[in-house]
């Protein structure tokens, strides 16, 4: 999966927009009656929201990061 592109359909989702589709996957996958054809196709395109939610955490993260180190700097 490291290797895999995300879709721009899935990059160019908010994190709100992500987590949601993601609680209704989820929803869907714990319906008994899904088929499972359709429940590997969801949760392939789950796997890939969770990425994409992931790398937004990590480029929030770069963000507060270098901020902090750059109003560390100034005080020193």
């Amino acid at each position: 999966m490291k290797n895999e592109n995300i879709p721009a359909n899935i990059k160019s989702k908010s994190l709100k927009e992500a987590k949601n589709e993601i609680n209704e996957i989820l929803e869907r996958l714990e319906n008994s009656k899904t088929d499972l054809k359709a429940s590997e196709k969801e949760y392939n395109r789950l796997i890939k929201l969770n990425k994409h939610v992931g790398e937004l955490f990590k480029k929030k993260m770069r963000g507060l990061s270098s901020n902090f180190k750059r109003n560390g700097k100034k005080k020193t």
